[in-house]
């Protein structure tokens, strides 16, 4: 059983632009949406992904989540049985220490929303925080892309 652990924040700049190592093109949508178990299918950049995650703890920093990679003729053959509402954005990757942040700019109703997660190897692990990032919104569902693929930023 995999256990993900991270906490999201708001980002307030394009300053992480500047030390970014990796940008990638994704596209992603929900089979499944319900609070207790989320399937979602991704294409990243070229690759297909089908990932599973449970419900979050109450805090919403951690989770079970599975992952596992398959054809991108597969993934774009699941879109076709997606809820409504496909999430696309941009990730940049970024390393601060010794961790790394993914933020992801939103396109599409998303668009003008940008948010960073940081990968903690447990709850209370303390890590250095870039200027740019703002308000921190772990556990917030709304922030959730399976509730923005529902609710997107626009019709906020």
């Amino acid at each position: 059983m995999a256990t993900e652990i991270e906490r999201k924040f708001l980002v307030n700049s394009n300053k992480y632009k500047e030390t970014s190592h990796k940008k990638n093109y994704i596209k992603q949508g929900f089979l499944n949406s319900n609070k207790e178990r989320v399937v979602r299918v991704r294409i990243k950049d070229d690759t297909g992904f089908l990932t599973i995650k449970g419900p979050s703890n109450k805090e919403g920093t951690t989770r079970y989540e599975w992952e596992k990679e398959i054809s991108l003729t597969e993934a774009k053959e699941l879109f076709a049985l997606c809820e409504k509402g496909i999430i696309e954005k941009y990730r940049y990757l970024v390393e601060v220490e010794n961790h790394l942040f993914e933020v992801d700019e939103f396109l599409g109703d998303n668009n003008g929303l940008i948010i960073a997660e940081v990968e903690l190897n447990s709850e209370n692990e303390s890590f250095i925080k870039p200027n740019w990032l703002d308000q921190e919104v772990t556990g917030d569902e709304k922030y959730y892309n399976s509730n923005l693929s529902k609710l997107p930023f626009k019709d906020w």
